[in-house]
């Protein structure tokens, strides 16, 4: 496996665009609808391949804070993640953890923290990831109950 920081081009949108379908497709996540181009440009992007194929992406973007809230102050540089995906069949296979670590270094310089949100279905395993393997703390939760 090789993971690399790639610059965007007019063959990787359509990569990434590919997989996000897939993401949409298995239906795995809340409100999840694949992106398009503008959802992408203006991201970092990590990618995972095998080979040559694509098996999984993270893409995120660099901001500072601009109010002090209870985990950062004002002026805090952030990295948001705004995805981190592999292939299904290749889960569990630290696929993910290894696009976050690469990740990870590769904006160190320039940020105080790592953040994101998730919707996943599977809360007690994507709660497991970030916590357990990846070191990131609990912030908050929007929880729901189906009356209807």
């Amino acid at each position: 496996m090789t993971i690399k920081e790639m610059d965007l081009t007019v063959e990787l949108l359509k990569q990434l665009i590919f997989l996000s379908d897939a993401w949409e497709t298995e239906n795995c996540c809340y409100g999840y609808v694949k992106n398009t181009p503008n959802d992408i440009k203006g991201n970092r992007v990590f990618a995972a391949f095998e080979d040559s194929e694509m098996i999984g992406y993270l893409f995120g973007h660099e901001e500072v804070t601009e109010e002090t809230t209870c985990i950062c102050i004002s002026g805090t540089k952030c990295f948001e993640i705004e995805e981190l995906y592999v292939k299904p069949e290749l889960r569990n296979k630290g696929i993910g953890k290894a696009l976050f670590r690469y990740a990870e270094k590769e904006i160190a310089d320039n940020v105080d923290m790592i953040m994101l949100s998730t919707a996943s279905k599977n809360f007690r395993s994507i709660l497991h990831f970030y916590i357990d393997e990846l070191g990131m703390e609990f912030w908050s939760a929007r929880l729901f109950k189906r009356i209807k």
